[in-house]
């Protein structure tokens, strides 16, 4: 270890960095702060109502969230593998409240209703035992071909509407299960999503010759993918080939991991033998990315 009497300069300019550091990142917690503050005081009031959607393979039940008054870009939010449930419902409202016209499908229409797992068993779920009854589901929108007829309906759903902006661009957000599928959702409907987030994407990157991330160059819209810390630990190269494959394709798209376990953003997670798989402090984080990425993109 350096003993720091002997470089006296080298402190002052350590102890300045130091104080420079302090400030930047003071001034950018006072920011988001206020930022958080002006976006509360700014949501607007929203209408949630139950739809169905008709798709090529029957009806699909949804909720459509939107702001009271006027007409707003639209956005796709494809759930994670426990469905359409109150906690999708919230994320919808909140989003909604940004100032988007919000359609939350039940990705499982083919097999059941939602809700398909009883919210009160959701928080209770536990992946080692309870993953078979979820399992048909999963496949029932990852068959081939599926998301993207339904993504092509949801579209045209939104679009139906009075409440959306056909002349904004759509945006789309998916948790766990459902970050692969705002992949196949922008790259099935190119001309009209502008925007996707995936946050703890399961499957992104896969080596078959559909995985999603072989999509970016039928992309036009901006991406945004937050990834796990225990997916990066057993997938590390994922996020190289995603940032190789949409840069090549000259797709803008950010990818950060976090330090948070897959499920981070969802507030009705299970806990893990570790406690609580939610992480309020990296959803809200989360949340602002993906807020900035709408309005960089659906503008």
């Amino acid at each position: 270890m350096t003993d720091e009497k002997h470089f006296p300069e080298q402190r002052d300019e350590v102890s300045s960095d130091l104080s420079r550091r302090n400030f930047i990142a003071m001034s950018v917690a006072a920011g988001m702060a206020a930022a958080a503050t002006s976006a509360s005081a700014a949501a607007m009031p929203v209408v949630e109502t139950d739809v169905t959607i008709k798709t090529p393979d029957g009806i699909c039940d949804a909720a459509f969230i939107h702001p009271s008054t006027g007409s707003h870009p639209g956005v796709i939010i494809w759930p994670d593998a426990f469905g359409l449930r109150p906690t999708m419902r919230d994320i919808g409202k909140r989003i909604a409240a940004e100032g988007y016209s919000v359609l939350v499908p039940n990705p499982f229409y083919r097999v059941a209703k939602a809700p398909v797992i009883p919210e009160e068993q959701v928080s209770s779920f536990n992946f080692q035992t309870d993953m078979p009854k979820i399992m048909p589901l999963m496949a029932s929108i990852n068959a081939p071909g599926n998301a993207e007829k339904d993504a092509v309906a949801f579209v045209a759903f939104l679009d139906a509407q009075k409440e959306v902006n056909k002349g904004k661009k759509i945006g789309t957000q998916g948790y766990c299960m459902g970050g692969p599928l705002v992949v196949k959702t922008c790259a099935a409907v190119p001309n009209r999503v502008g925007a996707g987030g995936s946050f703890h994407g399961g499957g992104l990157v896969t080596d078959k010759p559909d995985s999603p991330h072989l999509l970016a160059s039928k992309i036009k819209g901006r991406m945004y993918f937050g990834i796990a810390s225990n997916d990066d630990m057993r997938q590390p190269d994922a996020k190289d080939k995603l940032k190789e494959s949409f840069a090549a394709a000259k797709v803008p798209a950010e990818i950060e991991v976090y330090s948070s376990k897959h499920g981070w953003c969802v507030s009705d997670m299970p806990h893990d033998a570790q406690g609580p798989i939610y992480n309020m402090t990296d959803a809200e984080k989360a949340w602002g990315k993906l807020v900035a990425l709408y309005k960089a993109a659906l503008a």
